[in-house]
């Protein structure tokens, strides 16, 4: 991992509209994991972020990571500490491009049209360098809820997107080698597909408490 570090992200990530993507969309809590809970969550469901314990080591993996992904899924490697909250954000708005719009003048539609046909080591580099991607990132990360870490600190949390992708489920996480595959899913059934995977997360370390699940919607400013 490269030296550069940046200021933890809590689990509310408010500056997507900063980073210019259509007020139509916005993240929503999900608080709960059973169906009536999992009903009451806007639709439709574009992604879905978790936020983790990062207490888990040598676990088998859960899924199977693609290094052979299609080319138009877009992922991007973390080389940035502290960054994984952007990253996972980035993941979920670049792979619905094709049903979110983007601001022209705000820094998202700029890093999406500049790292499109990069590989997932080069899209971390750029990302390194985008002052404006930064400075919303930091903007966020001093608007929290609660007094932010200093920039040196090692959380131990980390945030995953879940994407549908032409049928797939796929876990994002600029940490591994290359997407995780999770099987099938759809526009309708992606956010049930993605807490499926989510149970098995929560699994690994049943005593802890320290999960968050959002969604990224349509039609909802809550």
């Amino acid at each position: 991992m490269a030296s550069q570090r940046w200021i933890p992200l809590e689990s509310n990530p408010t500056y997507v509209h900063n980073l210019g993507m259509d007020k139509e969309w916005n993240f929503v809590d999900v608080y709960g994991l059973d169906p009536e809970l999992l009903a009451m969550v806007p639709k439709p469901v574009a992604a879905v972020v978790l936020l983790f314990p990062d207490t888990v080591k040598g676990e088998e993996p859960i899924g199977e990571v693609q290094t052979d992904y299609p080319k138009d899924l877009f992922y991007t490697k973390q080389s940035i500490g502290n960054a994984c909250g952007t990253v996972a954000i980035v993941h979920a708005l670049a792979n619905n491009q094709n049903q979110i719009d983007f601001d022209d003048s705000k820094p998202f539609k700029a890093f999406l049209e500049m790292t499109q046909t990069m590989n997932a080591e080069d899209k971390a580099k750029y990302l390194e360098k985008d002052e404006k991607m930064g400075a919303a990132h930091e903007d966020c990360a001093q608007e929290g809820d609660t007094r932010a870490p200093s920039v040196d600190e090692h959380v131990k949390s980390h945030f995953v997107t879940f994407v549908n992708f032409n049928g797939s489920l796929y876990e994002l996480d600029g940490r591994k080698e290359g997407p995780v595959l999770h099987g099938n899913t759809n526009a309708e059934s992606v956010l049930e597909d993605s807490i499926a995977i989510v149970k098995k997360f929560m699994a690994r370390d049943p005593e802890n408490v320290n999960f968050n699940v959002m969604a990224l919607v349509h039609g909802s400013d809550n």
